[in-house]
């Protein structure tokens, strides 16, 4: 039977079917999208909403905070299962594995209330992956780079004396000058990288520079300390594209954030050995839209050897205002004073006879350091964000002694060498970070700019007679004191960078990147030349100018690669141009222990790694890579004899260096191998491994043959160490082997140990032991460092705190008491 059109109700019918169709056709895209969203609430276990919970997506290495009303969303582009974790201090972790696109979740994050030591321990073990740089960090782009973090909390350690053996044990193939300065000063290099003063890294706090001056004297005579730390960052060579043409890459100092609490006082104080003190006090809370962190250190201590005592204060301030949701703004200020007295070099038959020793009274260090930074942090959306950082440092070093390279000579007790330096610089960085879509994968793009300006000073002459510390030059009363200098140092540097991450998939991204430098340095001033007869006559008295300018313009680029064929497990590697600037101020320093190649000249080269890092079901976490270093005029010191026949080292372009390697880290969670369920009990044991050749592959200086090795590479570079917690209680155990290196590129052939500054680095083993117990409030820490009491060096020293070698402390105490309110 034939159904009749004109049935009553059959046109609406169909009408209201084509309207449906229209409307499913038109909101198609948007129920596909909604399907690919993923969202859900995280209240407490009363039901409070939680604001600012981390949502942290392990499949994806990104996070997004809960808003005001405890809700989240995430949108991703393709329909997917993922992996995520919910944290906020003070709460249990949550994490779920499996969450569908489509899917509206609720989590419930259980308050703690007295946290044991070694539940804040297994919560940062579950948080260890957001701690690790991910390929987006804020403003900034680390794909394809090998990255390290040290994550303080973790650490069970001599944090007061910022002991960077302990401090830097997993960070692969690093080489550390150690002093008994209480931590004043960190030094650490690698990779054939001279360590003194960290001056082959671009050394940076919360983010800005920290140097005396970037380019033109890039050392680092503040260390932030370590009881004031959030984690350390490390970006090896390939930082250079962001961060600055320097071959060793970045160290980024990251403080602690303030307590979202209305308010947390801490106050640590220790005792140790040769009459240690330290005190570390700060506070902390947010009251509203306004946050804030301050804290205040003091040390003052004997030093290992006589002549070595020293105090220092140290103070900080982080203040914050959050004007909505998308723009912040943060100051911080740094003052660090410190005046230290240096006992000295000795040679290696001072060393071997008492390494204690030392027979120069007179010698003085003093830094006056002062750091400021206002950073603008905006968010347009959650794919465009931009940062704005300014930044100064007002600061100057004094160094005041007798330097005389033969060390056994006594002190005359006449006049002293006087060096001033002053530091005025100032610069801006800016960056803005897109994110967007190629096809149905995310990329992004970073683009940046930094201004940066110097105008330094040095001068250096006679200073007193006396025995205290007194910086005032004495030119009145030794006129023809033959070291004399008075120069500026105005530098200029302009840099352009970009970087794109482009996601060719979801396992593959390759990431090139750019930097353009323009860097003008210039040393302007007079030095006097004064010579004398036999009978210390002056025969020759005169004042000599230099205006002497130098004008770059490079052009830096280097390419990044990640491969991660599941979860867990990522394959990276990298190569990028690096450049190294001579130093003017290097130049026009008078040393009786070294000596300048008026031709020195700029170094250039190449950086590049390619390893695999991961984690095997959260028990096993590692990162194993191999690397090279290629130099072009490699900047370095080599062995010779000044006109009265003494040895000295010549600083100049030694030559073509390669430096090559294995490294390799495993930490192994034997607590959640094991005995997963025993929340009362941690154990892991980590090893860290580099074995490191090196090689000049050509040279123009006769006692630099091919294939000499290349100084400051040790062969073997090992580290180990177990931590094993119970309940409040946690200990842990290091042991440190590093084989002998050179001290100078000529030692291959000889190892004059004559005069301590020239001959290798003789191989050293040391071991550390520290505990700690937490009760309530209170926190007990102790340890013993280098416990087996061995006699070591790590420097030989062409100047100060030499000439000569540098004894490390033998063994040494420690006895730290921690309050929190």
């Amino acid at each position: 039977m034939k159904v009749s059109n004109t049935k009553p109700g059959y046109s609406l019918l169909m009408t209201l079917l084509k309207d449906f169709k229209l409307a499913l056709f038109l909101l198609l895209p948007l129920l596909s999208f909604a399907q690919n969203k993923i969202s859900g609430t995280v209240t407490d276990g009363n039901g409070k909403k939680l604001a600012g919970v981390e949502v942290y997506n392990k499949s994806t290495n990104t996070k997004i905070f809960t808003d005001t009303a405890g809700v989240f969303e995430i949108n991703e582009k393709t329909s997917a299962s993922f992996d995520f974790v919910f944290f906020k201090e003070g709460y249990s972790i949550v994490e779920q594995s499996g969450i569908s696109t489509g899917s509206a979740i609720k989590i419930v994050l259980n308050k703690i209330n007295n946290l044991t030591e070694v539940i804040i321990k297994k919560q940062n073990q579950k948080l260890s992956a957001i701690y690790k740089l991910k390929d987006i960090e804020e403003t900034a782009i680390y794909a394809g780079k090998k990255t390290e973090v040290v994550n303080i909390s973790k650490l069970t350690a001599n944090k007061a004396t910022n002991n960077a053996r302990q401090v830097f044990a997993q960070v692969v193939g690093l080489t550390i000058n150690e002093s008994s300065d209480g931590g004043l000063q960190l030094s650490i290099g690698g990779r054939g990288l001279d360590p003194n003063r960290t001056a082959n890294f671009n050394t940076r706090q919360n983010g800005y520079d920290i140097s005396a001056d970037v380019l033109g004297y890039p050392e680092s005579y503040y260390a932030t300390p370590t009881e004031a730390l959030e984690e350390i960052q490390i970006i090896r060579g390939a930082a250079s594209l962001q961060y600055g043409t320097q071959f060793g890459g970045l160290i980024n100092f990251k403080i602690k954030t303030p307590t979202t609490k209305p308010f947390e006082f801490i106050t640590r104080n220790t005792l140790g050995s040769y009459g240690l003190y330290t005190n570390f006090t700060s506070l902390s809370g947010t009251n509203g839209k306004f946050s804030y962190y301050t804290f205040f250190n003091y040390k003052k201590g004997d030093g290992y050897r006589p002549n070595s005592d020293f105090e220092s204060k140290n103070y900080f301030a982080n203040l914050n205002y959050k004007f909505n949701e998308k723009t912040s703004l943060h100051f911080d200020y740094t003052y660090y004073n410190y005046l230290a007295q240096q006992a000295g070099g000795l040679t290696d038959a001072m060393f071997e006879e008492n390494p204690r020793q030392s027979n120069r009274t007179r010698n003085w260090f003093a830094v006056d350091w002062n750091l400021f930074a206002l950073r603008l942090k905006h968010k347009f959306n959650e794919d465009n964000t931009f940062s704005l950082q300014l930044f100064g440092l007002d600061a100057s070093r004094k160094a005041l002694g007798f330097r005389d390279n033969r060390i056994t000579t006594p002190d005359p007790m006449g006049e002293r060498d006087l060096i001033l330096g002053d530091f005025v610089n100032w610069g801006a960085e800016a960056r803005y970070l897109k994110q967007y879509y190629i096809g149905k994968q995310k990329s992004a793009f970073l683009i940046g700019a930094k201004y940066y300006q110097s105008n330094n000073t040095q001068q250096q002459g006679p200073g007193s007679s006396g025995s205290d510390a007194n910086f005032n030059i004495a030119i009145d009363e030794f006129p023809f004191y033959k070291n004399q200098s008075d120069f500026t140092f105005p530098n200029l540097n302009l840099a352009l960078f970009g970087e794109n991450i482009f996601k060719l998939s979801n396992t593959f991204t390759i990431t090139p990147g750019f930097r353009i430098e323009k860097i003008k340095t210039q040393a302007d001033g007079s030095y006097r030349v004064i010579n004398r007869d036999l009978a210390n006559n002056v025969i020759f008295d005169e004042t000599q100018t230099e205006n002497n300018i130098k004008d770059r313009n490079l052009l830096l680029l280097g390419v990044g690669l990640s491969y991660k064929p599941k979860n867990g497990i990522e394959f990276y590697g990298n190569v990028s141009q690096n450049y190294r600037s001579v130093t003017f101020s290097d130049i026009r320093t008078v040393n009786p222990s070294q000596q300048i190649d008026e031709n020195i000249t700029d170094e250039k080269g190449y950086t590049s790694d390619i390893g695999v890092r991961g984690h095997i079901n959260n028990k096993l976490t590692f990162d194993t890579s191999i690397f090279g270093l290629y130099y072009n005029d490699k900047i370095g010191d080599y062995d010779s004899t000044n006109s009265s026949n003494q040895i000295v080292k010549i600083r100049a372009n030694t030559g073509t260096a390669l430096t090559y390697g294995f490294e390799t880290l495993l930490d192994w969670n034997i607590a959640k191998t094991y005995f997963e369920y025993n929340e009362n009990f941690s154990w892991n044991v980590f090893t860290n491994s580099a074995i490191t050749g090196s090689s000049y592959l050509k040279s123009d200086i006769p006692t630099i043959k091919k294939g000499y090795k290349v100084e400051f590479v040790p062969l073997y570079n090992l580290k180990t160490g177990t931590s094993v917690g119970y309940k409040n209680f946690l200990s842990s155990v290091q042991f440190t082997y590093i084989s002998s290196q050179l001290s100078s590129a000529s030692s291959n052939s000889s190892n004059n140990v004559s005069t301590g500054i020239s001959g290798t680095i003789p191989s050293y083993y040391v071991a550390d032991i520290s505990c700690s117990y937490k009760w309530k409030n209170w926190k007990l820490e102790t340890g013993v460092t280098n416990f087996t009491n061995n006699s070591y060096f790590t420097r030989r020293a062409t100047g100060y705190p030499g000439p000569g070698i540098i004894p490390s402390d033998k063994r040494t105490f420690y006895t730290t008491l921690e309050f929190l309110f």
